[in-house]
């Protein structure tokens, strides 16, 4: 067996653990750290809308094409006034995307690129996005986003409690606000690709967590019959006993997307990729992050808040501390007794057997 299987065999079994649910607040902390970072990086530079949502023009060029994208990109944004986004497409042609310019704009751009470019204008392909079908994406990607968390919502409380359906509409909300605050402080462009990677993260996120959760729920019944456990307690072994399938998860997710966005977005230039790579990334990694550190604590926290629970914890307190005396006092006697029965030093010289010729040579009488 692996190291790593042997490790999750050891953590399933209980013979080792690690304090998760202990130590919550360190992890509420730097989640609460990350998630206002996040936000100060939407409210300082927002969002990098990209053409479909703010309406533009995207201009194409024949094949071939001996300019290079970085002298295309100076040109169309000395020709528009706007900021732009060039790719190279697979057959050897210019993609040029400029946001926020009308029909007319478009005309007066197409006219000065071609020229740019030495291109007959005529050869130069011009397509007009409007505003309002970016407008219409973003109001279906919000109802849409809606509809799947109250739907979350309903599941995981007949599912299993409402508890822990708000403890994982909490761990979903933390992984949005996360994911788009990167976008926002990296500046990468949002275009529909990114609201798939969203949605995509969104259900990958909760399929962590309800793996948790249904350990935690099959070790927490009858748990008030007992005495040896906390609901705290069990909440830590439902996470470690899950926790290196979902590192193993996470991994084999995050490889294949990190390819995507380092190799294909990164050196190959493969801008298009980066639209939903990254958000796939980064929600990836969260979402993992949210179901071992997040989710389930909130859930002990909450639950714990119940009278039936909070007897348990003082009865389960009480034995330990009982416990804990007792060995003390089991601990002290053995120590008393070992003083008592310790055999006393013998002081001077040992005895001597008596001899079988005692007497020999003493006369027994007088001689006649």
């Amino acid at each position: 067996m692996s190291k790593l299987g042997d490790l999750g065999a050891r953590l399933h079994r209980g013979e080792i653990s690690y304090d998760f649910v202990g130590k919550r607040k360190i992890w509420y902390g730097i989640s609460i750290l990350i998630t206002i970072t996040a936000i100060v990086g939407l409210a300082v530079r927002g969002l990098n809308m990209g053409i479909e949502f703010q309406g533009g023009a995207v201009f194409t060029t024949p094949t071939k094409m001996s300019t290079s994208v970085a002298q295309a990109e100076d040109y169309a944004n000395q020709a528009s006034g706007h900021q732009s986004v060039v790719q190279k497409l697979g057959n050897g042609s210019l993609r040029i995307q400029i946001a926020g310019i009308d029909t007319d704009q478009s005309n007066k751009v197409k006219q000065e690129l071609a020229k740019d470019l030495n291109l007959d204008p005529e050869k130069l392909a011009a397509d007009l996005v409007g505003p309002s079908w970016g407008e219409q994406i973003a109001s279906k990607a919000w109802e849409g986003l809606a509809i799947f968390m109250v739907l979350v919502v309903i599941y995981l409380a007949i599912a299993f409690e409402w508890r822990m359906a708000v403890a994982a509409l909490v761990a979903l909300i933390h992984d949005i606000t996360i994911t788009t605050g990167i976008y926002a402080l990296v500046g990468f462009e949002v275009t529909p690709g990114t609201v798939i990677g969203l949605l995509t993260i969104l259900g990958y996120s909760l399929y962590d967590t309800v793996v948790v959760f249904d350990s935690l729920k099959e070790q927490t019944k009858d748990i008030t019959k007992q005495t040896r456990f906390t609901y705290s307690d069990i909440a830590n072994r439902s996470i470690n006993g899950t926790l290196v399938r979902s590192i193993n998860t996470t991994v084999v997710a995050l490889l294949p997307v990190a390819g995507l966005l380092f190799i294909g977005g990164g050196f190959l230039g493969a801008g298009t990729l980066n639209d939903i790579s990254l958000s796939l990334f980064v929600g990836l990694a969260a979402g993992a992050y949210s179901s071992i550190f997040i989710a389930t604590p909130l859930v002990a926290d909450l639950k714990e808040r119940e009278p039936a629970m909070k007897a348990l914890t003082k009865r389960v307190l009480a034995k330990r501390a009982q416990a804990a005396t007792d060995e003390d006092a089991a601990q002290a006697r053995t120590g008393e007794d070992d003083t008592d029965d310790a055999a006393p030093a013998v002081v001077g010289p040992r005895n001597q057997p008596a001899s079988r010729n005692r007497g020999r040579g003493r006369t027994s009488g007088k001689r006649r």
